[in-house]
């Protein structure tokens, strides 16, 4: 990877014509350092948000050594830049094959389920192992999400007893409960209502469980969607671990991705063309800009031109990225000044969860550079953006970091 301090110095030196991803490790370890400190449990990095080997490479520097993995894929790279990670294969429906590689080749121990058929696959697949931390990831009701994530995972009320029973009796390890209230969650007392009703399944199963896994869905900051500080969330899920009806020993973890990792990175994109409120990028929907097609999500931007920082009267855009591809469009609106041109520069923020993870080769289009970078991002819900998203009609807040004391604890207390 290539190394400026700012975008600014980026194109001034060279005038990039692909897209490139610029970078912010510094802004990765403020947001690592601060999840470790205040949530009192284990830290697993969702690795889907961004697998790029130097945010795995950073979390690790900074404290953060486990992670929720998906795949195979994930794993080998987790493993390939941290060999002694702790994994835990979150995903609720996996091959025979990937949970047996995953067992005998990686050494994982803890799997995720939501179905008793998965149960038996995974008990098959790793040789009747009796070693297992098996996770069952339940169905809950939670509102406040900007996605939803109850349709495809997740066993319902009505099924949970039984499974969590079955589950209780395939393991002499931790079995636990796990759920997720949905992506970029604006509510923080979705964890609380969401363990209140995994409390109420356990209960009705008749067993303990040994970890209780709130999920991801914490959240970033991005115009229009300004959440509550992040001491909120885990002040919510620590008064609902502390009302469930676990034993002293229960562990809680948490899966942060977006909320760790959408600061450090953005995009710069190369404007081709301007057709009216229209702007042709040479980066779209099959690359980074998946979210700001597909849920038309306004990232924040700014005009960058020779090199220097354009600003002046703004305007609403729309984008279309470089493929044949007519659903390769991102609405926004975008505010940009209202001179923007050919051969003009793009930066669009916020832009590390999700964004590379996403990126397609359609159209032989896809492919970014990545350059580390040293600016702070545009917002922050740590206290980094060195002024608001530059958004006329909505305010941006940045939320400074907890002066609470409090250390790490890996049980309850």
């Amino acid at each position: 990877m290539g190394e400026h301090h700012t975008p600014l110095d980026l194109v001034r030196e060279r005038s990039p014509e692909r897209p490139v991803a610029l970078v912010r490790p510094d802004s990765l370890a403020v947001a690592a350092r601060w999840f470790q400190a205040e949530f009192k449990g284990d830290v697993f990095y969702a690795v889907k948000a961004n697998p790029s080997p130097w945010v795995i490479e950073t979390l690790v520097r900074n404290g953060v050594t486990s992670f929720d993995v998906a795949s195979i894929p994930e794993i080998e790279l987790v493993r390939s830049v941290a060999p002694t990670a702790r994994l835990a294969f979150m995903h609720p429906v996996k091959s025979r094959r990937a949970i047996s590689q995953a067992y005998f080749d990686h050494g994982v121990r803890t799997f995720a389920l939501d179905t008793h058929e998965e149960l038996a696959k995974i008990i098959d697949a790793t040789g009747q192992a009796k070693d297992l931390n098996l996770i069952v990831r339940l169905g809950v009701q939670a509102d406040g999400a900007a996605y939803s994530l109850s349709g495809k995972f997740g066993v319902d009320q009505f099924q949970a007893p039984a499974l969590l029973l079955a589950t209780r009796q395939a393991t002499d390890e931790l079995m636990g409960v796990s759920f997720h209230v949905g992506s970029q969650c604006m509510r923080p007392t979705a964890y609380q209502a969401a363990m209140a009703q995994a409390s109420r399944a356990l209960v009705r199963a008749g067993v303990f469980a040994d970890v209780v896994d709130v999920g991801g869905g914490f959240p970033s900051v991005y115009p229009g969607m300004v959440p509550p500080p992040l001491s909120d969330y885990v002040d919510s899920i620590h008064r609902g671990f502390e009302e469930m009806k676990v034993h002293e020993t229960t562990e809680l973890w948490c899966e942060p991705g977006r909320a760790l990792v959408a600061e450090a990175s953005s995009i710069l994109t190369k404007v081709e063309l301007r057709k009216g409120d229209a702007l042709y990028l040479n980066d779209g929907s099959y690359g980074s800009l998946f979210d700001a097609a597909h849920t038309k999500w306004p990232f924040p931007v700014k005009l960058i031109r020779g090199g220097e920082e354009v600003e002046g009267a703004l305007k609403p855009y729309r984008f279309y990225g470089p493929t044949c591809d007519s659903i390769d469009h991102m609405p926004g609106p975008f505010w940009l000044p209202d001179d923007v041109r050919e051969g003009d520069y793009v930066e669009i923020g916020m832009m590390g969860a999700y964004g590379v993870a996403m990126s397609s080769r359609f159209n032989g289009f896809g492919d970014a550079e990545t350059v580390v970078v040293t600016d702070p991002p545009m917002a922050s819900m740590f206290g980094l953006a060195k002024r608001s998203i530059p958004l006329p009609r909505e305010e941006s807040t940045v939320v400074k970091l907890s002066s609470r004391k409090g250390g790490r604890k890996r049980r309850r207390r």
